[in-house]
């Protein structure tokens, strides 16, 4: 029998609404460090659906675990929920800087190592979950303890409060914690208003339900937590900045957080040039040559006057389109200016791409490719596009067959389009499920491989793969509506001839890993998992 309590500095309704404000405020923090979970498991792991419900799944389990262990706490429901609030401040405020440094000084071991973000990502939603699912059946004893009622009256009040609060809490990540603040110090900020919610609770209402030694035990308990978290703040500034070192090297010229993805550059001549997209290799300077000619060359053979390059902020694949002659017009849809930008402006990098954004027949469209897609179609003799690995979730649409019947609208008669396909030997599925899908909308196609891929870094989905594992080659699809011809411009003679000759050598090589039977993927069943 939970009895009301006779101590209360307050009136009943008084102390009930307070307790309803804790779990408010409780929820939303709890929702907060789930949030964080995912977004930067997503970022540092890769793959956000994968992520998403290993975080979510775990986390929902162990709070039906901590739901249970909760019982043994009723009989001191007001210092265990104020140990527990301490506990789960901790582990939340600190578990975004916990993954990003495991993620960037054991990365790159090997063996069990490499997965030691992965691992770190479960224990942190197991201990999250238990500590979320023994806060409810606590306050169910305190909130009775103010004022006796029906216990179904209890857990609506209750449970009201606490998805009022996740509500906030969800909107707040995404439109206030992680623009304002970052991953690091949102959850940092979110740990002290979870440990000084809980504190304010316990001590300002249940205070005379606490004995002086669990008394003085929660006080060490939040102000050690509340140390700690601050701490953590101060340095976090200095932290982030030795785990880019970490994870990019020494040589870290510009990081910055745009609207859509962290770009970061190193290096500051053309061939130690790196940029990373979230933390994925997208362009180096040292092998992109090869990529982009080998992207941009084949297409080109044919008519080419006007050229819609999809993708491609970083202006290199224009800087290809540009070297060929009759060239009167290069649209390029990109969705993040802030690449652009550094693009036009960063002296190594816009050295590298040639100075493509200041030639007058440079057009640029900050737009989400498959939403430009959508409107009113133009004519193009070529379509390029350049787009980050199909195996990433957010790349996904943009290789389905919805994306390419929209892109092949755009062709003029007689116009190609030209896919980067990801890598063919180390993903062939994903290569080969991408020519299903362009043939799947229509299309004919003719894939082909390039070699001589120098760098080390993941590029694609998984950013845990090390150095031994990257991918070494590149793959590609020519796509047309009558059967494309796969030879460069001016294969007729010289230096064209020998390339032609390459390109037929790497069409048979990709053809080797051919697979058959793949269904193509479409934007309500998406085929690129590995």
């Amino acid at each position: 029998m939970i009895e009301p309590s006779a101590h209360l500095p307050v009136t009943p309704r008084t102390g009930r609404f307070l307790v309803l404000a804790g779990v408010f405020v409780c929820a939303a923090c709890g929702l907060v460090y789930e949030l964080e979970l995912v977004a930067l498991a997503s970022y540092l792991i890769g793959d956000s659906v994968t992520q998403a419900s290993v975080v979510l799944s775990v986390m929902v389990f162990a709070m039906g675990i901590g739901s249970l262990l909760a019982k043994r706490l009723r009989c001191r429901a007001a210092a265990g929920f104020g140990l527990v609030e301490a506990a789960l401040a901790l582990v939340g405020g600190l578990s975004a800087m916990a993954l990003y440094a495991a993620f960037a000084w054991t990365g790159d071991r090997g063996e069990v190592w490499a997965s030691g973000s992965r691992y770190l990502l479960v224990a942190f939603s197991l201990a999250i979950g238990l500590l979320i699912g023994a806060e409810v059946p606590l306050l169910m004893v305190l909130i009775q303890r103010i004022r006796r009622q029906d216990p179904s009256g209890a857990v609506s009040d209750l449970f009201a409060a606490d998805y009022v609060g996740a509500l906030v809490g969800g909107l707040a990540f995404p439109f206030l914690l992680l623009p304002l603040l970052g991953q690091l110090t949102g959850a940092l900020i979110t740990g002290a208003i979870n440990v000084l919610a809980g504190g304010a609770l316990v001590f300002g209402l249940f205070r005379r339900d606490l004995s002086p030694r669990s008394r003085w035990a929660l006080l060490v308990a939040n102000i050690t937590v509340l140390g700690m978290l601050a701490a953590a703040a101060v340095l976090v500034g200095d932290f982030e900045a030795a785990a880019r070192r970490a994870v990019y090297g020494t040589d870290v010229r510009i990081a910055l957080q745009t609207d859509v993805q962290e770009v970061v550059l190193t290096g500051g001549r053309r061939a130690s040039l790196d940029l990373y997209l979230d933390g994925r290799l997208r362009v180096s300077g040292r092998d992109e040559h090869r990529y982009h000619r080998a992207l941009v060359g084949p297409a080109m053979n044919g008519p080419h006057a006007r050229v819609l390059v999809l993708g491609g902020g970083d202006g290199l694949a224009a800087r290809e389109v540009l070297r060929h002659p009759g060239v009167r017009r290069v649209d390029i849809v990109e969705l993040d200016a802030g690449v652009v930008d550094l693009a036009r402006r960063d002296p190594a990098l816009s050295d590298l791409n040639e100075q493509a954004y200041r030639d007058p027949r440079v057009r640029v469209v900050i737009s989400d490719a498959f939403r430009w897609l959508r409107s009113p179609p133009r004519t193009y003799d070529v379509v390029i596009s350049d787009l980050p690995d199909p195996g990433i979730t957010a790349s996904t649409k943009l290789y389905s067959q919805e994306f390419y019947g929209l892109a092949c609208r755009e062709l003029a008669e007689g116009g190609r389009l030209a896919v980067h396909a990801g890598p063919v030997a180390a993903r062939p599925r994903v290569f080969w499920t991408v020519e299903a899908t362009l043939r799947a909308a229509g299309l004919r196609t003719e894939p082909y491989r390039v070699g001589g891929r120098v760098s080390g870094f993941a590029a694609g989905p998984d950013r845990t793969a090390d150095g031994a594992s990257a991918p070494r080659d590149w793959g590609f699809v020519l796509a047309a509506r009558s059967r494309p011809v796969l030879e460069p411009p001016g294969s007729g003679s010289g230096t064209g001839a020998g390339t032609a000759g390459l390109l037929r050598a790497d069409v048979a090589s990709a053809e080797r890993t051919r697979m058959g039977g793949l269904a193509p993927s479409t934007l309500v069943h998406p085929r690129y998992a590995n």
